[in-house]
């Protein structure tokens, strides 16, 4: 059974830093990626990686302040988050799939799996 579990979230100052991390269970993922949802907004798209690492693609938003990352020995994906800001705070959630297109990467319909999501709260 697949399973994705995501950690790290919490409430920080604005310019603060987290680290999310998601460790996934069950099989390997060609992509994994982070999105996340804040109230009242559709999920959107935060960054994605491909196996080894080998591609990433980052929002317009989140550039120069998230950096995605994996292990793929041990099946994880992490987020580190800096410089946070008050339009940050969301859910985030963990995706991953086992198809290889890289093209389609930046919408939620391209993840077959998804793990609960880790709330972060940035404060101003």
């Amino acid at each position: 059974q697949v399973q994705l579990v995501e950690s790290g979230g919490g409430l920080v100052q604005a310019g603060g830093s987290l680290r999310l991390s998601c460790v996934a269970s069950g099989r390997t993922f060609s992509n994994m990626g982070w999105f996340r949802q804040a109230p009242g907004k559709e999920r959107e798209f935060v960054a994605s990686i491909s196996m080894k690492g080998l591609n990433t693609d980052y929002a317009d938003s989140v550039k120069g302040r998230f950096t995605i990352s994996r292990d793929d020995a041990k099946i994880m994906v992490y987020l580190q988050m800096n410089s946070l800001l008050p339009e940050d705070t969301a859910v985030y959630y963990c995706g991953a799939t086992g198809d290889w297109d890289w093209y389609n990467i930046r919408s939620a319909r391209a993840y077959e799996y998804w793990g609960q999501g880790t709330q972060v709260t940035v404060s101003s």
